[in-house]
């Protein structure tokens, strides 16, 4: 039969992609045996502790309970001296178990102790547990960071390996004696080298006289310049095509660094002057030498974009967290190996869980892919305005727009003296924007940065706010920036990924704005203004230190007006609507007082306002229940008074009449009042939830218009029914102490 184990994987987690940390058989202790089990389980996003029972047929498992590890505050071992079997668990609440063994009780308290100081951040409190495990538990930590620190290695890419392959069969003979092959290889490469770059010394003599005295000179010079040309071209081919296959550092090395080409520009720099000499001695090819480097670069900047943005998505969101789970009964999530991440300032294993956990991380990886991104872009555009002359306003002599004759020598080759119109024609186009060629160099660029701001979107629920307050204050930081450290392509792509996080903004604010007022809300505070609260409160936090807002302040306009205000007046209530709106546009306009929001001052103040309407109908509508007939009553005689009978004639109406009145009065004896109104104390404190605190406040209304009530009653009684005696059983003394005998007694 299979162990529990295997089959809590099986039923339960695997198909959730949860991954089981520690078991531990329990019950209720103080109560009737039932056996549950304690399951530490791992997500990629979190930790959690999950209740399980088995099934009342077959071996099945059905999870009961489930708590966020990040949640539970203590772990009390409950002896510390002696074997005990009981432990405590507290989260919002104290729960209280008995395990079946000691071992499963020691290995459980292991588990949380080493999940809380490797992914908690020591926030678990730890009581009456033996010292001697807990060092136990430190050993074993430390011995298995020191594992994963020489456990990280870097293997060979399949190209890596079939391009490594080739080269070892083309040298077979040789490759055994490593002496031989290192150096058949050297001079191999010393050949190509002087097969494709050598100019020989007569043509160099020939084009440094530059005698065109006489037709053979000119032929000679002709051969020359042919040569020259010949050499330039491999020499161009060779730059370009060589650029294309440099190895990238961050392929190279284990480390998460931006890449830099700057060494490799300052090779091809010193070539600038022969780039100059070109662009006038044959600017078709000269035409073509910009594309032929961009689209080189733009393979090799594939690479390493994307290498680059997947590590960057992994710090984001801790993808790494489910990469070597332990396959062990007591294993944990093994951290990544600490790669040194030179460019982020801190390590990947240090950093894994916390970006799990906090939105902020995501910001902060963010912000650093973006000052990643600004040299990068910025070194790139610099060496191709200088090293292809993008930025110079240089001008073709006239003399190559015409054809060019000599009375001696007729006139020249083709080669070096194309068709007029194709020359002009052509340089026209040689001032090409770097613009234009950084966006083929980066045509990677934006796509995967819209990706991993995509990532950033999902780390949490609002994380879209935090990607465009970056990007706002990243732009807006350009903006003021000069020329020297800023780059024209980065700012293009910029702004449309700036334009892509306002979009993501506007749905989730629209998203928020379209949910569904529940169909029978019981009261309270109404998830929706739950909803809104926690929307502002992560707003303002991310917004804190924003240079600008007024994306913000437009969202949360529209928020508080279409979804809150609108979204109570339709809500659909099981209980008293008038009770409900009171309290929840009290909690709007108190959290708004709090939060000093300026362009929600308006909407503060008209919270208020309804707030108190809905507290004055709500007082009015309950407040006839205590003395209902008596209510009834006099409401019938203020009807007949407004029709025109005189107040001294109401007591000749028979409905109305002095008779009747006493049987009424005699209804409401004080031990009755007060009864009444201990009753209706008790139903308002059933109702009103205990969040906002308005029951003194609701009392103190019910007191004040209760007696006001009263005086109004007593006064129609001395108008209406003038020296008849009639009094009511209680005076306006006796209702303050029915109040007062009340409140204190329900402390």
């Amino acid at each position: 039969m299979a162990s529990p184990w295997i089959l809590l994987e099986k039923d339960v987690f695997n198909p959730q992609n949860e991954r089981l940390l520690e078991i531990i058989h329990v019950w209720k202790t103080g109560k009737k045996r039932k056996n549950s089990i304690l399951c530490v389980v791992g997500e990629p996003m979190q930790l959690f502790l999950e209740k399980v029972k088995k099934a009342d047929r077959g071996d099945q498992y059905k999870m009961t309970d489930r708590w966020p590890l990040k949640d539970l505050k203590l772990v009390d071992g409950k002896n510390i001296n002696q074997e005990c079997l009981e432990f405590e668990l507290q989260f919002d609440k104290v729960y209280k178990w008995t395990a079946v063994s000691a071992d499963e009780k020691n290995a459980f308290i292991r588990c949380l102790w080493k999940l809380n100081r490797r992914y908690l951040s020591s926030s678990i409190a730890f009581v009456s547990i033996p010292s001697c495990m807990l060092e136990e538990v430190g050993n074993a930590s430390a011995e298995a960071g020191d594992q994963a620190e020489h456990s990280a290695y870097q293997e060979m890419t399949p190209k890596e390996t079939a391009d490594m392959l080739k080269l070892m069969e083309e040298y077979e003979p040789i490759v055994n004696n490593s002496m031989a092959f290192a150096e058949k290889l050297s001079k191999d490469l010393q050949v190509l080298d002087e097969s494709n770059l050598d100019l020989s010394e007569k043509h160099r003599q020939v084009l440094s006289r530059g005698d065109l005295s006489r037709p053979s000179k000119v032929k000679a010079c002709i051969a020359a310049a042919e040569a020259l040309s010949s050499c330039m071209n491999d020499l161009f081919f060779l730059l370009f095509q060589g650029n294309g296959q440099v190895p990238s550092r961050m392929q190279q090395a284990s480390e998460l660094i931006s890449s830099t080409h700057v060494p490799y520009h300052a090779n091809l720099l010193p070539y600038t002057p022969l780039m100059a000499w070109l662009k006038n001695a044959n600017p078709i090819l000269f035409h073509d030498l910009p594309k032929v480097y961009a689209w080189n670069l733009s393979r090799l900047y594939e690479r390493e974009i994307k290498t680059f943005f997947e590590l960057a998505r992994m710090l984001a969101v801790g993808q790494g967290l489910i990469c070597k789970w332990g396959t062990q009964r007591n294993s944990i999530p093994t951290p990544f190996p600490k790669l040194s991440v030179p460019w982020v300032g801190f390590s990947l294993s240090s950093i894994l869980f916390n970006s799990v956990c906090n939105v902020s991380v995501s910001k902060q990886m963010l912000e650093q892919v973006l000052r990643e991104l600004q040299p990068l872009c910025i070194a790139e555009q610099r060496f191709i305005e200088q090293f292809f002359m993008l930025s110079q306003d240089l001008y073709l002599p006239v003399s190559f727009c015409h054809p060019v004759h000599t009375s001696l020598a007729g006139p020249l080759p083709e080669q070096l003296c194309p068709n007029p119109l194709s020359v002009c024609d052509t340089y026209s186009r040689l001032e090409e924007q770097p613009t234009q060629l950084l966006s083929e160099i980066f045509s990677s660029l934006e796509p995967e940065l819209r990706g991993f701001i995509d990532t950033c979107n999902k780390v949490q629920q609002f994380s879209c706010l935090q990607v465009l307050v970056t990007l706002n204050d990243y732009m807006f930081e350009m903006q003021g920036s000069s020329a020297a450290t800023s780059s024209s392509f980065l700012n293009v792509v910029l702004s449309n990924i700036l334009l892509l996080a306002k979009n993501s903004f506007n749905k989730c604010i629209v998203k928020i704005e379209e949910a569904k007022v529940p169909s029978r809300a019981k009261g309270g505070i109404l998830p929706f203004v739950s909803r809104f609260e926690e929307f502002v409160n992560f707003s303002e936090d991310v917004f804190r230190w924003a240079q600008q807002r007024g994306e913000l302040d437009k969202a949360h306009t529209k928020l508080v007006g279409s979804v809150f205000i609108n979204g109570l007046a339709s809500a659909n209530l099981k209980v008293n609507t008038d009770m409900v709106m009171m309290e929840n546009f009290h909690h709007i306009h108190c959290f708004l007082y709090q939060k000093k929001i300026q362009c929600l001052e308006s909407k503060r103040r008209e919270a208020k306002q309804r707030y108190h309407e809905h507290l004055e109908r709500y007082v009015t509508k309950y407040l006839g229940q205590p003395l209902e007939k008596l209510n009834h009553f006099f409401e019938g005689v203020k009807a007949r008074v407004a029709q025109g009978v005189k107040e001294d004639e109401v007591s000749f109406q028979l409905a109305y009449s002095k008779q009747e009145l006493r049987k009424v009065i005699e209804k409401y004896p004080g031990k009755e009042v007060k009864r009444a109104l201990d009753t209706l104390y008790r139903k308002i404190h059933k109702y009103l939830s205990p969040e906002e605190n308005l029951l003194p406040v609701v009392w103190r209304a019910m007191e004040q218009e209760f007696i006001q009530q009263y005086q109004e009653f007593e006064n129609l009684i001395q108008r209406c029914y003038p020296g008849s005696g009639i009094t009511m059983d209680f005076t306006v003394e006796d209702l303050l102490n029915y109040f007062i005998s009340i409140t204190q007694s329900s402390m």
